[in-house]
């Protein structure tokens, strides 16, 4: 795919963070977001520090289809290394990132 960056962002918490900052920029999804994790606005950012909040980021975006391919057209991403990057983070066996 054309514009992929498929093999330049390895890092599972770089794709959490792209992730995040897609959900913030649609007011829809971030509404959703902030009421799925209980989360003000204001807390986000402290949140984002904790354990575990990044790998919750992407099983946020990984459990809509819609809202996972949304953010891989935005991002370039392929729909897979979205699912792996929130395996890795989430203590799973996903790819091995540092091999790619």
């Amino acid at each position: 795919m054309a514009g992929s960056k498929e093999g330049t962002t390895g890092d599972p918490e770089a794709i959490a963070v792209e992730a995040l900052g897609f959900i913030a920029g649609d007011q829809r999804l971030f509404e959703r977001f902030c009421g799925l994790t209980g989360l003000s606005a204001g807390e986000m950012r402290a949140a984002a520090a904790e354990p575990g909040f990044l790998s919750g980021v992407l099983e946020f975006v990984t459990a809509h289809e819609a809202t996972l391919m949304a953010f891989c057209e935005a991002s370039g991403h392929a729909p897979q290394r979205v699912v792996d990057a929130g395996s890795a983070l989430a203590g799973g066996r996903g790819r091995e990132w540092d091999s790619l």
